[in-house]
This record gives structure tokens, C-alpha cells and sequence, in this order.
């Protein structure tokens, strides 16, 4: 099902009844409270139960001392036309993702559309188009950011200052068009920067035809904003010039399912040494050869978790607060004023875990209940996930504490 960006509001929500608050802030993971008040789809208050305005709710959410996480968010998609992919021949990929607790999806480049234009005039035309479609529509109500156009040779700054005034702010990952070399793409990479669009660089070997080997030295040359797929994608560099670039680079590092596991894993673990976790995110990098995984980012987080020693708490801010600080989002933490993007979680039931952060570390996926993006409520108890051990209640209007 596809939603229009803008067409319904949320009214007062009262969340209550949390048994575990993730913040999405890697200084504070942990948030001491229980009840979020939502008005109009913004965190309107945060606190204990007592001291929140329940007052006039139109919704009121029983969490029945369930998780409650911001909205999680994949850095690293792929999409082409709405929920569907030709990559798979798959529709419906996005709302599966939604049922993994994705809330937000942020697109590195709509590589897979058939016939993509690779001319400077059908590159913008359809970066534009694709910003505009998914600014417009959501499918199943999931936030995509899309129109990020692959930089081609020839293009000039009027180029990138074109592409910012029609709302484009991202370019897709730099090394899969004809722009390889570092000079080259450090160039445009400024420009783009210069005018308000974020880049991402491919690394390690190539994915898809046409794009290839883009090794440490290009990488810190063009200087992109984010190191995507940093473990590879799905080919990784050697883990020694994946250490050279936590070491010499600041930008983000961007951790994918559809890469190199171990990598990933080694890289978590270089980048907690480095003091530098703030500067990790987590993607799927789907849909691609390895299809589409609706509980990636989830499983990311238990891998992580689990066999990089990553405290739960802390790895579910790669996939939110990170995210939105480095993206510059208005969702990812739990604080006033931020968009009231959530996923509601338990542990799985069964689970070798005594409670939800230990049954991560032991690298079980929990159960989600309840998925909430704007203050809306856009799925129950997933479809994908194992079940919970409890799920929330919702019910219309105000209830007495």
C-alpha cells in the first residue's frame, strides 16, 4: 500500500507503560522514562508517567512494558519505482521492511531502473523525478529518500547547484558511473557538498556492471561524506585498508548486510578501539544480488551485538541517532521535537535471553509488535519477525491512569 506523505495527522498519542526506553543517543542509550506524549507526529514530551499531559488523547498505547526504540533506519537502499524492485521482480519489499521496524530509507542511487539514463540531461531528469515520487508518496507510509543521481564525466558545478534547487540532496554512490578517479570525484564531491547534497562512495569491488574496484586511496581522496559499505558491497577491500580508513578519514562508516560479515564485524570492533562509533551506520544495500532482507538492519544490530561485543543499547543507535546525525534527519532519537517514528519490541518468545538486550547479545532477533511512523500506527505485530513475548495494546481515545 502506498500513503500519502502528508495526508493524515496523528492527533495527541499517549505511549505509556514502557518497560525499556532506547534513545537512539549513543552518550545516553538509555532513556528514564516510560510514557511519550505525541502531537500532530512530533514528540511533544518524554518523561514518567505522572509528570506527561495525557490529557484530550485521541490515541492511547498500552506498551504492557514492551521496548520502544525510534524508528529504525536503513542507510542503504536501492529503490526504483514505489515497492517494487526489478533487481528481484519483487513488490512489496518496503512493506516487508516496515514489518523489520523500518521507519526511514535512504537511497545510495536508483541504479537498478531499467534502462537508467547515464547522460547528464536524463540523470538529472530522473534524480528530480524520484525525489519528487517518493517526497510525494510513501509506500506503506515509510519515509524514502530517494533521487540520488550517479555522477557521470562532463558534469559541471551548474550541474549539482540544478540538482540542489529541485530538491535533490543526495548523490547516489560515487564510482558507479564513469567517475572513478579521486581528483575527479573529489571535484564534484564539492560541489555537491557546496551546494547542500550529501555523497556516498562505493567501496571495494564492483556490483553491479559498469561500476569497479574503488580502493582506499580514492576513497580518502574524493572525500565523500559517507564511506558506504565500508565491509564491501558485497566484495571487501582488505581489512588492513578498511582499518586505513576508520584511521584517516572522519566521515561515516557505514556498516551493510549485503556485505562482507566478517568485515563488518572486525570494523565494529576497529571502530569502538578508535573511540569512533559515532561515526558508524548500518544499511542493507538492498534489493541486490543477495536480495531483499526485511529484517537486515535487525540482524545487523544482533550481529553486532553478538559477536562484536557492541553493547544492544549501542547498536541500536547505529541504526537510528547515528544515522539521523550524519543524515541530518528529524528522526532516529527519542527527544521534543523530533518526528514520532518508533518500533515497539520484545524479546522473542523462547529466547535464551533473561530480557530484550540480552537475548540481542546472545544474537536472537526480537519480535516486533508495533511499528508507528509520524504518530500513525502503520503495522501490528509483524509479519516477519519471530513472535514477542508481548506485544502493545492501542486504543482510541483517553484512558484513566
Amino acid at each position: 500500500m502506498a500513503t500519502a506523505a502528508i495526508a493524515e495527522q496523528s492527533g495527541k498519542v499517549v505511549i505509556s507503560n514502557i518497560g525499556l526506553l532506547l534513545s537512539g543517543d549513543l552518550q545516553h542509550p538509555i532513556h528514564e522514562a516510560d510514557t511519550i506524549v505525541v502531537n500532530d507526529g512530533k514528540i511533544i514530551a518524554v518523561g514518567k508517567q505522572k509528570d506527561c499531559d495525557a490529557e484530550g488523547a485521541d490515541t492511547w498505547i498500552d506498551c504492557r512494558g514492551t521496548v520502544v526504540s525510534p524508528g529504525l533506519i536503513d542507510s542503504h537502499v536501492h529503490p526504483v519505482a514505489g515497492d517494487w524492485t526489478p533487481r528481484q521482480n519483487q513488490i512489496n519489499w518496503i512493506d516487508s521492511a516496515l514489518h523489520g521496524g523500518v521507519t526511514t530509507m535512504i537511497s545510495a542511487g536508483e541504479v537498478h531502473y531499467p534502462g537508467r539514463p547515464k547522460d547528464i540531461v536524463g540523470l538529472k531528469a530522473m534524480a528530480i523525478a524520484s525525489q519528487r515520487a517518493f517526497d510525494a508518496f510513501r509506500p506503506s507510509g515509510v519515509k524514502v529518500l530517494a533521487g540520488a543521481p550517479v555522477i557521470e564525466k562532463g558534469m559541471v558545478e551548474s550541474d549539482f547547484a540544478e540538482l540542489a534547487a529541485a530538491g535533490v540532496t543526495l548523490l547516489g554512490e560515487v564510482g558507479l558511473g564513469s567517475v572513478k578517479a579521486g581528483d575527479e570525484a573529489q571535484r564534484m564531491v564539492a560541489w555537491a557538498r557546496k551546494y547542500g547534497i550529501q555523497s556516498t562512495i562505493h567501496t571495494g569491488g564492483p556490483s553491479i556492471p559498469g561500476s569497479g574496484l574503488i580502493g582506499k586511496d580514492v576513497i580518502l581522496e574524493a572525500d565523500a561524506d559517507i564511506i558506504g559499505h565500508i565491509n564491501g558491497g558485497h566484495t571487501s577491500l582488505p581489512y588492513k585498508e578498511v582499518c586505513d580508513l576508520c584511521e584517516q578519514s572522519t566521515r561515516g562508516i557505514e556498516l551493510v548486510h549485503n556485505g562482507n560479515e566478517r568485515i563488518s564485524i572486525l570494523t565494529a570492533r576497529h571502530a569502538h578501539e578508535l573511540n569512533c562509533l559515532h561515526r558508524v551506520i548500518l544499511g542493507t544495500d538492498g534489493p541486490a544480488g543477495s536480495g531483499v532482507q526485511p529484517l537486515g538492519i535487525l540482524r545487523m544490530i544482533a550481529q553486532l551485538a553478538s559477536l562484536a561485543d557492541i553493547p544492544t543499547e549501542l547498536a541500536f543507535c547505529f541504526a537510528t541517532g547515528n544515522t539521523a546525525r550524519l543524515r541530518y534527519l528529524n528522526c532516529g532519537l527519542i527527544e521534543v521535537g523530533r518526528a514520532a517514528d518508533f518500533v515497539f519490541m520484545d524479546r522473542a518468545q523462547h529466547t535464551a535471553g533473561k530480557d530484550f538486550l540480552d537475548s540481542l547479545q546472545l544474537g536472537d532477533l526480537p519480535g516486533v509488535g508495533m511499528v508507528m511512523i509520524d504518530g500513525i500506527v502503520r503495522c501490528h505485530r509483524s509479519r516477519n519477525t519471530p513472535p514477542a513475548m508481548e506485544v502493545p495494546v492501542m486504543h482510541r481515545g483517553s484512558l484513566s491512569r
